[in-house]
Parts: structure tokens; C-alpha cells; sequence
């Protein structure tokens, strides 16, 4: 199997061993263990704790020096996996941190609600935390021409980029299908006890057929016969399950421009595909610009996430009409881009953004030009 090395790599071997408590977050099966398994393979005196298995998780819910000397022993370097698993997890790093202060510890988790709940408050000036998710196409083809990264577009336009499915690419949908469960059922339900686990199903397949759009809650929540708060509480405990991500609008001018609305992405177009199980081939797909504009966002977003954390990420819609797919906005300084997958067509962005911005970089994004725009 092809060693896949992560953006995340360098930023994260620069932090060990320097007192901190390095915190991993992701959703299942983006690659968190692989990804420190490798990092730490050449370490020696190391122990690994995975608080899933219930007799670990007990053990480590003891919160006394003398149970935890007896975890730690003479290792060095101590991962705890899945974190959130363990009550007060925030406090047992804290004592771990602040008794033994020559060992390195890391622990990962698969709920952004869980873990900052539990783990950042004890924690204040004692760790950093760091982002993973599916793998991005520089990640995945680090040695590949524009051109050949377009030959990949159709089967990561329709199946995305979870190491599994990139690893075992014959059996995409099936994996996705179990994953896609994985992300319902087995932990978003249990974070928040939710009692209708039909009414998730039903807002996710909403939102699925309306990717990329903006989302009224009040629309939603008419769909769905909720009350408008419901859905914005599922669709925040989603985006903390890393399962979508939110958009707001961007404005200087209240009385001319949305300033209230948001636009739903997912953070793998072949998660959101399993939730609708559609895995038509991309010829044939009515929503290929949707497809095309969640998968370049999204991609940009998770390069954003480590080599560019301070820029700050919007869409922008006028209330004539005119819209923006995608803002950056960074030193105060505009980027406006707007995703196309028809490259036929002399595609241009807003005329209107553009008069309203003039000192605005705009440029259009296509499956020509897409790939110093994801990083590649």
C-alpha cells in the first residue's frame, strides 16, 4: 500500500517534544493513527491507548498520579486514540502534562463538540490542536502534471478522497456506503443522544441535494415540520462531526448584499453522494457543477487549514441576484473565484461583485486551471 504523506507532516514533527500536548481531530477513518503511527514508528519507548475498548477507557478514567505512573511507565511518548471516549479527559492530560513533563503526549478525536468540551478548557496553554481530513490531491499525487490530475477528477468528483476509497478504489461505493453509516449511527447519534435518527437522515439528504447552495434554516425547518432552532443545533453537531462545513456570507453593505445566509458544504463530495446514493458516472450527472464546486472549495479549505489558517472564507450574493461562489479575505485584501466545470465557455465572475470591489482579484476556476488554486 502507497505511503501517502500528509500536508499536516512537517507542522506537527516541529511541536514534538516541546511540552505541549499535541491534539489530533478528524473524523473516523481520515488517517489520525496511520498518520502518528508513522510519524512516531522510529521512537522508542512508546505506549498507545485506544479508549474505544471499554477496559482502557475505565483504566484511564482513574484519575490518580499513582494509576497514571503506572500507564505511563518509562515510555517517552504516549497517544491516546479517540479521547473523547474518557470522562474528564481534559483533566487527565492536564495531571499527565503537568506531572510528567519529559513524556510527550498526543491524543486524537473524532468530535470537534466532544473534545472541546471535555479536553481545552483543563487544558489552557498546554496543548495545540491540529486539523485532518481526507486526503487532498496534492497529497494524493504529489508528482502529477495539471493534466493528469484531470484525468482523476471524475472518480474523486463522485467517490472523494477517504484514504480507504483512494486505496481501494473497486470497492469505493461500498466503503462509502458503510462509512457514510458510520458518520449517522455510530457517532453522530451517540454525541448528542439524538432521539430521531430519521429526522438526521432526512436534513442530511436535504442538505446533500441543496450542496452548495444557501440553506434557509426556516425553509428546512418547514421541510422537516421542526422548529428552525432543531436544524441549526443538527447542522452545528454536523459540522463538529466533520461531516459538512459552513459558508457565511460576505458583506460591506447590508442594504445591497446577503449578510445573513450561509452555504452548506461537505468535506468529501463521496460522502455526500453515499447519503444520497448517487454514484452515476460524471457524464451523465445533472449536478456535475455542484459536484465540482463542493470538491474545489473543499479541497482549498483543507489546504487552508494548515499553511494558511488566518484567511477567512465567504461566498457573496447581492440582493438582485448577482452571487460569488467563493471569497477569501486576508490583510484586507479580496480573491473572488467562481467554479465551473463547463470549460467551453468564456466564464467570467460577477459584473456586479466586480463594480462593487474594485481592487478585487477575480479569477474563475475550471478543470484547466484548477490546480494552483487546491495547491498542487
Amino acid at each position: 500500500m502507497e505511503i501517502i504523506h500528509r500536508n499536516i507532516d512537517e507542522t506537527l514533527k516541529m511541536w514534538v517534544n516541546r511540552k505541549k500536548v499535541l491534539v489530533l481531530i478528524g473524523a473516523r477513518q481520515v488517517g489520525k493513527t496511520t498518520l502518528l503511527t508513522r510519524l512516531f514508528s522510529g521512537a522508542e519507548q512508546q505506549v498507545w491507548f485506544n479508549a474505544d475498548e471499554i477496559n482502557i477507557k475505565e483504566r484511564l478514567e482513574i484519575l490518580t498520579l499513582e494509576n497514571i505512573r503506572s500507564l505511563i511507565g518509562d515510555n517517552k511518548l504516549v497517544v491516546i486514540d479517540e479521547v473523547q471516549r474518557v470522562s474528564n479527559s481534559g483533566l487527565l492530560l492536564k495531571l499527565m502534562i503537568d506531572n510528567f513533563p519529559d513524556v510527550q503526549f498526543v491524543a486524537t478525536g473524532s468530535s470537534a463538540l466532544e473534545i472541546s468540551d471535555r479536553v481545552f478548557e483543563p487544558l489552557t496553554g498546554r496543548h495545540l490542536l491540529f486539523h485532518l481530513h481526507p486526503f487532498t490531491m496534492c497529497e494524493m499525487y504529489p508528482k502529477a502534471t495539471l493534466f493528469q490530475l484531470e484525468q482523476k477528477l471524475p472518480f474523486h468528483l463522485i467517490y472523494g478522497s477517504y484514504p480507504d476509497i483512494f486505496n481501494h478504489p473497486n470497492d469505493a461505493e461500498l466503503l462509502l456506503k458503510n462509512l457514510a453509516g458510520q458518520y449517522l449511527y455510530k457517532d453522530v447519534l451517540i454525541w448528542k443522544d439524538i432521539r430521531k435518527p430519521e429526522l438526521l437522515d432526512k436534513l442530511l439528504k436535504l442538505l446533500a441535494y441543496q450542496m452548495g447552495a444557501e440553506v434557509s434554516l426556516h425553509e428546512l425547518a418547514q421541510q422537516l415540520r421542526v422548529k428552525s432552532e432543531t436544524v441549526a443545533d443538527y447542522i452545528d453537531l454536523l459540522e463538529k462531526a466533520f461531516v459538512v462545513f459552513r459558508l457565511k456570507a460576505f458583506s460591506t453593505n447590508d442594504r445591497k448584499e446577503i449578510s445573513k445566509m450561509s452555504k452548506v458544504y461537505f468535506w468529501d463530495n463521496g460522502i455526500r453522494n453515499a447519503i444520497i446514493n448517487q454514484f452515476n458516472d460524471i457524464s451523465i450527472r445533472p449536478d456535475v457543477g455542484a459536484l465540482w464546486e463542493n470538491f474545489v472549495v473543499s479541497e482549498r479549505m483543507k489546504m487552508n487549514k494548515v499553511f494558511r489558517p488566518d484567511v477567512q472564507s465567504y461566498f457573496w450574493r447581492n440582493y438582485n441576484g448577482s452571487e460569488v461562489d467563493y471569497i477569501e479575505t486576508i490583510n484586507n485584501h479580496i480573491f473572488a473565484y467562481e467554479m465551473k466545470w463547463n470549460t467551453r465557455k468564456n466564464q467570467k465572475v460577477s459584473k456586479a461583485f466586480i463594480n462593487a470591489y474594485e481592487n478585487a482579484n477575480t479569477q474563475v476556476i475550471t478543470p484547466l486551471n484548477f490546480g494552483d488554486f487546491i495547491g498542487v
